[in-house]
C-alpha cells in the first residue's frame, strides 16, 4: 500500500533508474516514483522535458473540471521566444555547437538524435511543430544531463566503456534486437548508439553520485515511521485516487506562454490520438515523467489543495486542468478510487470461462445481430459452469478457461456487469461484427481481502528514497544556478 508514505518531494528525477529516453516507457532498470509535497513543487530533478514552463501567477482554476475558456494570466515579465534560432533546418553531417556547458559542447546534432531516440521509444509520429517544442526539451535535457556527469566526475565517478556496452546491449535485448540490428535501428530512425549511451552515461552517473553523495547522509527515525503508521490507521475507510499528472513549472515571465501550452496539451490529449502517458512522458516536468506520470495511490490529504479539490470532485477517466498549483500547472488523470484500508470489491479475483463464437467473413451487422441473439439465448440456458463445453458445441462456440483474472481488470462496463453476477450465471453476450460474439460465465469468486498498513521498513524505505529525491532536485538546481552555458 502506498498512503502517507508518498509525503515528500514530487521533483527530483527518480532514483535508481536508468531510463531508455527518459521519456519512454523501456526502463533499464527499476524505478521508485517519489511523490508531492504540499508545498511547492520542484522541477524534475534531472528532467528533460520542459513543456516551456507552467505558471506561477495565474488566476486560479478553483475545480478540478477542465478549463476551456479561462482568460490568459498577464505576464509581467520578460516573454523569452520559444523558437530560438539554433532550432533551424541545419546538415545533419555538420556538426554545429548549440549550447556550451561549462565548456563541453553539445551540438544540433545531438539534439536531433535525442529527439529521434524519444520519438523511437514512444512510437511516436512527431508533427513539425511537435518536434520543434521537443527540441526545446530536449536541449534542456541535454544541458541537465551535462551538468550531471560533470558533478559526478567531481567525486571520481566515472562510467566506463564496458557499463555503457552492458547497459546498451539490455536495452537492445528489451526491443529484440541484438546490438548490432540496434544500432543499425537507430541510424534508421534518425538516432545513433552515441546519443542512447550517452543518455544511459547520464542516468547511471547520478544515481551513483546520489548512492556516494547523498543517501548516506538520509535518516529516517522511528517516531516518523510510527507516526505515519498511526496516521494510515485513522485514515481507514477515507478516499484514495490513482492519478497521473502532468506538471509543467513557471516563472512570472513565462506565466501566458506557458499556460497557453498547458491548454493545447490538454487538447490533444482530449481528442485521444495518444495516452495521457505519452504526453507525461514528453512535457512533464515532475520525477513521475519517466513512469508516465504516475503519482500512485494517493489520499486527498497528502495534496496540494488546488489538486486535491480537482480529484475529490472528478470521474474515474476524466482528464482536468489546467489547476494552478504552487510554481506551475498541473493536468491531471484520475484512472481509479478506492477507501484507505478497505477491500475493493473489484480486486476479486474470478474463475471464468468465455465463449467466444465467431462470425464467417462479411458478415453484416443484421446477420451480426442475429447470431448475437441466438447465443445469448444459448448463454441463458447454461446451468452452471458444467453445462460450458456442451453449450458451446451445439452453437460452434469456443471456450476459455482463466482462474485469475481481477474484476478491476475487465473493461468498465463489464466490471459493473460481472460485480452483479451470481456463480453460474453468464455476462450478457458483447462483441462485434468483426470480432464475433462473447460472454463470461462466472465459475467462482475470490472475494478481495481486507487493506493491510504497510510495515515499517516499506516506510522506512520510501521516505529515505524521497528525501533522497528532495536533495537531489535542491543539487540540481545549485549546478543549474551556477553553471556558465553559452547557446549558440
Amino acid at each position: 500500500m502506498k498512503h502517507d508514505v508518498r509525503l515528500a518531494a514530487r521533483g527530483g528525477r527518480v532514483i535508481g533508474s536508468v531510463v531508455l529516453a527518459a521519456l519512454a516507457a523501456s526502463a533499464i532498470a527499476q524505478t521508485v516514483p517519489p511523490k508531492r509535497a504540499q508545498g511547492r513543487p520542484a522541477p524534475a530533478q534531472a528532467a528533460p522535458a520542459q513543456a516551456q514552463a507552467a505558471q506561477a501567477q495565474a488566476a486560479p482554476t478553483g475545480s478540478g473540471q477542465t478549463v476551456q475558456d479561462q482568460s490568459v494570466p498577464d505576464n509581467t515579465g520578460l516573454d523569452i521566444p520559444t523558437n530560438l534560432q539554433i532550432f533551424g533546418k541545419v546538415d545533419p553531417n555538420v556538426r554545429k555547437p548549440t549550447a556550451i556547458v561549462n565548456d563541453t559542447v553539445i551540438t544540433g546534432t545531438d539534439v536531433d538524435q535525442r529527439v529521434s531516440l524519444v520519438a523511437m521509444a514512444n512510437e511516436a509520429k512527431l508533427s513539425p511543430e511537435d518536434r520543434e517544442r521537443l527540441k526545446l526539451q530536449v536541449l534542456r535535457q541535454l544541458i541537465d544531463e551535462t551538468l550531471q556527469i560533470q558533478e559526478a566526475k567531481t567525486a571520481d565517478i566515472t562510467i566506463t566503456p564496458a557499463e555503457l556496452t552492458q547497459s546498451y546491449d539490455a536495452v537492445s535485448k528489451r526491443f529484440n534486437r541484438t546490438p548490432v540490428a540496434m544500432r543499425a535501428f537507430l541510424r534508421e530512425s534518425g538516432s545513433s548508439e552515441r546519443s542512447l549511451k550517452r543518455q544511459i552515461e547520464g542516468e547511471l552517473a547520478w544515481q551513483r553520485y546520489l548512492r556516494r553523495r547523498v543517501e548516506p547522509f538520509v535518516n529516517v527515525g522511528d517516531e516518523e515511521v510510527k507516526s505515519i503508521i498511526d496516521r494510515l490507521q485513522a485514515a481507514k475507510g477515507t478516499d484514495e485516487f490513482n492519478l497521473k499528472e502532468i506538471y509543467l513549472a513557471a516563472t512570472p515571465a513565462n506565466s501566458q506562454q506557458v499556460y497557453a501550452n498547458a491548454k493545447q496539451i490538454l487538447q490533444e490529449i482530449q481528442k485521444g490520438a495518444q495516452p495521457f502517458e505519452y504526453y507525461a512522458r514528453q512535457f512533464s516536468e515532475a520525477s513521475t515523467r519517466a513512469v508516465g506520470g504516475d503519482l500512485g495511490w494517493i489520499r486527498a490529504a497528502t495534496l496540494p489543495a488546488q489538486l486535491a479539490e480537482a480529484a475529490t470532485t472528478m470521474q474515474v477517466g476524466q482528464v482536468a486542468g489546467p489547476i494552478e498549483v504552487s510554481g506551475g500547472y498541473s493536468i491531471l488523470y484520475l484512472t481509479d478510487k478506492r477507501q484507505v484500508l478497505t477491500a475493493d470489491p473489484r480486486d476479486a479475483k474470478l474463475s471464468l470461462k468465455q465463449l467466444t463464437l465467431r462470425f464467417p467473413p462479411n458478415t453484416n451487422q443484421a446477420q451480426a445481430t442475429a447470431r448475437a441473439q441466438a447465443f445469448a439465448k444459448a448463454t441463458q440456458e447454461l446451468r452452471g459452469c458444467g453445462t460450458v463445453e456442451k453449450v458451446a458445441a451445439g452453437i460452434g462456440a469456443d471456450v476459455v478457461d482463466n482462474d485469475t483474472v481481477r474484476i478491476r481488470d475487465l473493461p468498465p462496463q463489464l466490471q459493473e456487469v460481472m460485480l452483479k453476477l451470481q456463480v453460474g450465471e453468464s455476462s450478457p453476450p458483447f462483441g462485434s461484427a468483426e470480432q464475433g460474439v462473447r460472454a463470461l460465465v462466472l465459475c467462482g469468486r475470490d472475494e478481495a481481502a481486507g487493506g493491510s498498513v504497510p510495515n515499517s521498513e516499506q516506510i522506512q524505505g520510501q521516505l529515505e528514497q524521497q528525501r533522497v529525491n528532495l536533495r537531489a532536485q535542491q543539487k540540481l538546481r545549485d549546478l543549474r544556478r551556477d553553471a556558465v552555458v553559452e547557446y549558440r
